[in-house]
């Protein structure tokens, strides 16, 4: 059964879930971001932008994979979003310049 399931799971060109798990994810850490700003989670404020970061690289990840589904079965769609991904990667790689590599 789990063969079964992690064969399914990466076949992203007929199978949807690894892009909605990684949507999922990506909202699992913005939200994570947003509740590490309060005063109770002080301990992993130092974290805060990490969070942050890697919550748009997760979500950036799960359009890419849900956006090889849509070349195969949905063509339409995959017009539409192919510009916001290019969008997204760029404003990535922003994002990775100016919290991450910008510091060093």
């Amino acid at each position: 059964m789990s063969e079964r399931f992690s064969s399914d799971l990466f076949d992203i060109k007929n199978d949807r879930r690894l892009s909605v798990y990684l949507y999922r994810l990506g909202f699992g850490f913005w939200l994570l971001y947003i509740v590490s700003g309060a005063r109770f989670m002080h301990a992993f404020s130092v974290y805060r932008t990490d969070f942050g970061v890697f919550s748009f690289f997760l979500m950036v990840l799960g359009l890419s994979t849900s956006m090889v589904y849509d070349y195969y079965h949905q063509p339409l769609e995959f017009d539409q979003k192919k510009k916001w991904l290019i969008i997204s990667y760029v404003a990535l790689a922003g994002v990775i310049y100016f919290f991450i590599l910008r510091n060093r």
